[in-house]
């Protein structure tokens, strides 16, 4: 089993933590996230003109390339990650140009040799998957697609064709950390999903709080949470903030169906 199907096979839904590749000592924030509890962690790659993230991961965005950080220096956190924890799965989180520009066989070999278990291309839809996603397969990682709101039923084959890893559930047809679905709307959303695919789905967009991560854990395979633990990156001592935070998420997220 991949490491990614491994954390979606625990008999209990999945915590998926993001946080943005050099913004802040991203090393440590990395490992406050394993320690705090994440299941599977997000690192996004920085980009100029992020379409689909909200104010606080353009933020960050800003931050890290304020900082220098370049897809090199992203892969090199990943490389880094890797070695410490073997076994925690790691998804690169981004847009088209950083991955493709030096051409996706380059990137997909080094994202492998790095350790990367998924991607996460927000611009290439699926009907443009030759950009990317054959390089992905060929070096054994996951091409990570996205489900919205608007995902109707014509259209949700194609997204969910070549897709792998997990289904990631946008829950509101916005940007992130703005807003968050209703229950109801949410529980649908999946039930949806679940009946079109055998792939874990995991709800993200908008989700802050353990109360909120619990509800959603509650119908779906994983929880993916990013604004709240972003806005924490730019604080002194951010990794005792970020583990404090994540063990809340955790614990809300691991214990739903107990509670439920």
């Amino acid at each position: 089993m991949s490491r990614l199907s491994t954390a979606f096979s625990k008999g209990r839904p999945a915590l998926v933590c993001f946080i943005t590749a050099g913004d802040g000592d991203t090393a440590a924030n990395l490992d406050a996230l394993v320690a705090g509890g994440a299941d599977v962690i997000e690192l996004g790659m920085p980009f100029t003109d992020p379409m689909a993230d909200g104010p606080a991961i353009q933020a960050a965005n800003l931050r890290s390339l304020g900082a220098g950080t370049t897809t090199r220096d992203v892969l090199l956190i990943a490389n880094e990650f890797r070695d410490r924890h073997p076994d925690v799965p790691l998804v690169l989180m981004g847009y088209a140009n950083p991955m493709i520009r030096r051409g996706p066989e380059w990137f997909a070999a080094e994202a492998a040799a790095c350790g990367v278990d998924g991607v996460i291309c927000v611009d290439i839809p699926p009907e443009e998957d030759d950009a990317l996603g054959p390089a992905l397969r060929e070096n054994g990682i996951d091409l990570i697609r996205l489900a919205t709101p608007t995902t109707d039923t014509a259209r949700l084959p194609a997204v969910l064709e070549g897709s792998s890893g997990f289904v990631y559930y946008v829950s509101v047809a916005g940007i992130t950390g703005l807003q968050q679905a209703a229950t109801a709307s949410i529980e649908s959303a999946v039930a949806r999903l679940k009946g079109a695919t055998e792939l874990p789905v995991a709800v993200g967009f908008g989700v802050r709080t353990p109360k909120q991560a619990g509800a959603i854990a509650k119908v779906a395979d994983g929880v993916v949470v990013g604004s709240a633990l972003v806005e924490l990156c730019d604080k002194l001592d951010a990794p005792e903030h970020l583990a404090k935070l994540t063990a809340s998420l955790a614990e809300a997220v691991h214990n739903a169906r107990q509670l439920a």
